[in-house]
């Protein structure tokens, strides 16, 4: 038991080895696109809702 963790872990090390992580201009740029995704969506479902909500209430009327 006490040499499959071992095992696991060295495995584990092994493996960070090969990761690359990315530089902080492609985090900064990442970051951007999905802050402005999120703005894009964020509009549009304000629009749709706002449309929806008033096509329901001639409908009521």
């Amino acid at each position: 038991m006490l040499e499959r963790i071992k095992n696991f872990f060295t495995e584990v090390k092994t493996e960070l080895k090969k990761v690359v992580f990315p530089s902080k201009e492609e985090v900064i740029g990442s970051t951007k696109v999905v802050v402005v995704m999120v703005l894009i969506v964020a509009i549009f479902l304000g629009f749709i809702d706002l449309l929806l909500s008033k096509l329901i209430s001639i409908v009521v009327k």
